[in-house]
């Protein structure tokens, strides 16, 4: 998807539901759009052959999806700093190949004014959030088919040298076709900050702050320290999470990552200490990427403790890349005991499509143990 009006930054309407942390990743200035439209557009599927609850027949249709998504969308500079952007989306889960959800879905996913000033950049409508300065959550997407939306307002600013300073609120998060209030029916939306500061050599600094007010009052702070030391990449992440009333719930991770004759190796070990608010949903993470622990949604409910520590694995071929994963999580008080994930997949581009083919294992002991294989194809083309 391009980016031509505005670089979007921070915020979800997610906070009590979880939501990702991702490293910070270079920012750039908000830069004004080409005068001509700027039109873009994907279509995207997702197959999924998945083991039943005991762990076998792999290719069983009840337990198997398959997903189809496309957006269009538009983006134009109209003059005197002002710029408008649209785009329509649309997901299906087939259920021919099982129990896909969701089943249908179409929206006008994004639309949305933006207006630059100098360094000062605004975006105010439905909007995308990506990864660069939003450290909770970003918009993610459905099955990898299409991006989760947000309405709000988003300011950023780069007056201060090598900073990058940015605040949102945002109202209504998108939940299929309609997007709900972020507090409901007394809805004050949720506010964020962010500063991220990129002067010293080979170090990125990030810092951010959440509020919400409803259903409970509750503040998130969280901190990232990226830097290199000769060949070694080097990241440090924290979060401190509390709603009114409740324990609080803290985290930190950290990454070591290096590459030698071809192999990238990244070593990441976390601990997770859960109060009333999770930092899992849907799958998702709060260090690092999706599915970070065992590679299985792992990141627990409330009221449990998790020591997590995972090793990726990468390396580059002719025609793509083939990266693989181990990862072993252990719970105190919570679902499960203990989990083992292992994963391998390959990335590579065909005809312009950005596909990928990966297998996934994942066993969880609790009161009895259980055994998951999945086998997964998917396709981006993007225009």
């Amino acid at each position: 998807m391009k980016k031509g009006l505005l670089l979007s930054v921070v915020a979800s309407g997610f906070i009590f539901a979880g939501g990702n942390i991702a490293p910070a990743a270079p920012v750039a200035a908000p830069a004004a759009a080409p005068a001509a439209c700027d039109f873009y557009g994907s279509i995207a599927a997702r197959y999924e052959a998945n083991s039943n609850a005991a762990g076998k027949k792999l290719f069983n249709k009840k337990a198997n999806k398959l997903f189809v998504g496309i957006d269009l969308g538009v983006e134009k500079q109209i003059g005197n700093g002002f710029g408008l952007g649209a785009e329509v989306a649309a997901i299906k889960g087939f259920s021919k190949v099982g129990e896909a959800s969701p089943k249908e879905t179409a929206e006008l996913s994004q639309l949305y004014v933006t207006y630059k000033a100098g360094n000062t950049a605004f975006k105010a409508g439905r909007q995308a959030l990506p990864k660069s300065l939003s450290p909770w959550a970003w918009t993610d997407s459905t099955a990898n088919v299409k991006d989760n939306t947000f309405e709000g307002l988003v300011v950023v600013n780069t007056d201060v040298k090598d900073t990058v300073l940015v605040g949102a609120w945002i109202a209504r998060a998108g939940s299929g076709a309609t997007f709900k209030k972020v507090n409901g029916k007394d809805n004050k939306g949720l506010f964020a900050a962010t500063a991220q500061y990129k002067g010293i050599a080979n170090t990125t600094l990030t810092g951010s702050v959440y509020y919400v007010t409803k259903p409970v009052k509750a503040t998130v702070a969280w901190a990232s320290a990226l830097t290199k030391a000769g060949s070694v990449d080097l990241g440090l992440q924290a979060v401190y999470g509390k709603a009114s009333g409740s324990k609080a719930t803290t985290a930190v991770a950290a990454f070591a990552k290096t590459n030698l004759n071809g192999v990238s190796a990244k070593l990441t070990g976390a601990y997770l200490k859960s109060g009333a608010l999770t930092l899992a949903a849907g799958g998702t993470s709060a260090f690092w990427g999706n599915s970070f622990g065992a590679f299985g949604g792992d990141i627990d409910k409330v009221n449990s403790k998790q020591k997590i520590v995972r090793l990726d694995l990468g390396y580059a071929l002719p025609y793509g890349k083939l990266d693989a994963g181990i990862a072993y999580d252990k719970n105190s008080g919570g679902s499960f005991d203990k989990k083992l994930g292992a994963r391998v997949g390959y990335n590579f581009k065909v005809s312009n499509v950005n596909a990928r083919v990966e297998y996934r294992y994942v066993k969880t002991t609790a009161s009895t143990s259980t055994k998951k294989h999945r086998v997964r194809v998917q396709g981006v083309y993007k225009f």
